[in-house]
């Protein structure tokens, strides 16, 4: 499908009365004269928003949200930038979406937040918005929200943690936890040096220092035109990090007078942009569900054949774990997003529009790399094509991905029988089983652990090595599974199979002994069972029961697309006639 290319809508400079929040208090009636009256009674003066820009301030702070710890404190920085600039700002909280804590995984309340995002922007008196956000599915939530609601807004990313330590070597968040988890479970690491680690690996506020999910989605958003220029890369504890709050509180209120939109911004070339970094940097396998989503807010279409092609022409550049060696903060002070961006602009539409005032080629130029083993040189890439390869095949006819810089070479081309495992929990407890009848050739298989099936479609992917083959010396696997990976994850793991098997996909019918064939390079995974045998398995299976008998987990189950559709909710999706304004009576 060919998105056409919408015409360019025609700005100009709003006026006073021209703005949104004027039907709220600029009419001389009773309602409102409610609306001023409450403005006074929380001690404010007409001289304090009268004629001036409202600037919601969407923050995600929670006590149980670890990556946006210090947001209290940016808040009140944002506000000090919107008062400098001459707007009012208003602090509003949304559901807070923590990757650690939330269960059963927070990717099932992704969609939520976006519909209180956007429902927060269109009921109240608001004229454009700073979005705060970072941990993993805050980001691609607050942006679809407010694609959606279509206010002019500007996102403050909340930066990486910084490194951790353990008996002075550098950790990197999830990264390392699952490699020394894999240790323990082999009887290599003994309790002190777990509780050593479990110390030294997260020392700040801040997402995960790793190119995980955060840090991937951070770095899209900013390649996307949606934050100030090199705001994805500043450490969340870094002073330039609360300059950068201050920043976003002043061009918020400059978006608002010069009329810039989401609309404006996100084209199908800015999202070709984010794809392609998203390529150079080998980031997280999420970001690829995420921007489809969040492109179709924008009325947008991205296919997998599209992340492929790109993949295909894009090199790996950027030094960092889990694919590389180094860490975010390694990432910033070697240039940071802007460099990586200017090393591979013959690759990138420059012409886009940002926030900025400018265009993507006008906030890159010329930007230097200070250190060229965290940004590698296009003759000496990571990797000579992108992060994420797209595989298809009977296995997956709706396509499934694949990180290969991640995963041990060997594994590229495998063929092994299948282990077959219903459940996360039946999972568990097998893989603990020293009588589990598997081989390091063997390839691990996780049903009914996507969107629908799980639910919530939770990073289970990087399925555990079975404890008998850990203790042998196996690290990595080959592991299929209708499930995501966190971003901090590595190792030989097909995720994302589309359709589910949850919902019938091909991956419900594969039995313990089936043969599974994967060839990275061909981009294909291919189940060796005959046509008609599965025919006859798919006869007799029993589609899962839902888990929900109402609430939100039911519109979930009813409304959540497939992996491949980006895992929004159908009746979320954008619709050439918009939303009008709530009605001020």
């Amino acid at each position: 499908m060919t998105t056409p290319t919408p015409t360019p809508r025609t700005r100009t400079r709003l006026q006073p009365r021209d703005l949104r929040s004027w039907k709220w208090f600029g009419p001389d009636d009773l309602r409102s004269f409610g609306h001023r009256s409450r403005i006074k009674q929380m001690g404010f003066g007409s001289e304090d928003y009268e004629g001036k820009p409202v600037i919601a301030i969407l923050n995600t702070w929670s006590d149980l949200n670890t990556c946006h710890t210090h947001f209290r404190q940016r808040a009140e920085q944002v506000k000090r930038g919107v008062w400098q600039a001459g707007g009012f700002p208003v602090e509003l909280p949304v559901l807070s979406l923590s990757e650690s804590y939330m269960k059963p995984t927070s990717m099932f309340y992704r969609n939520l937040t976006a519909m209180e995002v956007e429902e927060t922007l269109r009921c109240h008196p608001i004229d454009g918005a700073v979005l705060m956000g970072g941990c993993d599915k805050t980001v691609p939530a607050l942006l679809m929200g407010a694609t959606s609601a279509n206010l002019p807004c500007v996102f403050l990313p909340a930066g990486p943690m910084l490194k951790g330590n353990f008996a002075g070597k550098t950790l990197g968040s999830g990264t390392d936890a699952w490699k020394y988890w894999a240790e323990r479970s082999a009887g290599n690491l003994c309790d002190d040096d777990w509780a050593a680690i479990e110390e030294g690996i997260a020392r700040s506020p801040g997402t995960c220092m790793t190119m995980g999910t955060a840090s991937t989605l951070a770095a899209i958003t900013e390649t996307l035109g949606m934050t100030l220029s090199g705001a994805s890369t500043i450490p969340a504890v870094h002073s330039a990090h609360e300059r950068l709050a201050t920043n976003c509180g002043r061009k918020a209120v400059e978006l608002v007078w010069s009329d810039l939109r989401p609309s404006d911004i996100l084209t199908k070339a800015a999202f070709e942009n984010a794809i392609t970094i998203d390529m150079a940097l080998s980031g997280s396998t999420n970001a690829i569900i995420h921007l489809i989503a969040m492109a179709g807010r924008a009325g947008i279409k991205l296919d997998l054949d599209l992340f492929d092609a790109i993949s295909r022409r894009t090199p790996v550049l950027a030094n960092l774990r889990p694919a590389g060696k180094y860490l975010m903060e390694d990432f910033h002070d070697a240039g940071g997003l802007p460099a990586v961006l200017w090393r591979i602009r013959d690759l990138l539409k420059l012409d886009c529009l940002t926030v900025n005032g400018g265009t993507l080629g006008d906030d890159i130029k010329d930007a230097p790399v200070y250190n060229e083993e965290v940004i590698l040189t296009r003759e000496k890439p990571l990797s000579t094509s992108g992060g994420t390869y797209v595989l298809r095949g009977n296995l997956a006819p709706n396509g499934a991905v694949i990180k290969p810089t991640a995963a041990e070479p060997r594994l590229h081309k495998h063929t092994g029988k299948a282990v077959v495992f219903n459940s996360y929990p039946h999972m568990k407890k097998r893989l603990a089983d020293d009588n589990l009848d598997v081989t390091a050739d063997s390839v691990l298989v996780l049903l009914n652990a996507g969107p629908v099936g799980a639910p919530g479609m939770p990073e289970w992917g990087m399925l555990p090595i079975p404890t008998k083959l850990l203790k042998q010396g196996v690290r990595d696997m080959v592991r299929i599974t209708d499930a995501r990976m966190s971003g901090t994850s590595y190792g030989s793991c097909v995720l994302h199979v589309s359709p589910e098997s949850a919902k019938g996909g091909p991956l419900a019918l594969v039995q313990d002994g089936d043969l599974i064939e994967l060839d990275v390079e061909a981009r294909k995974l291919h189940l060796h069972v005959s046509d008609a045998e599965l025919a006859k398995r798919r006869a007799a299976w029993v589609a899962p029961k839902p888990h929900y008998p109402r609430g939100y987990g039911k519109l979930l189950e009813e409304q959540i697309t497939q992996a491949d559709e980006g895992c929004d909710f159908r009746f979320l999706h954008h619709h050439d006639q918009p939303i009008p304004d709530p009605e001020i009576h």
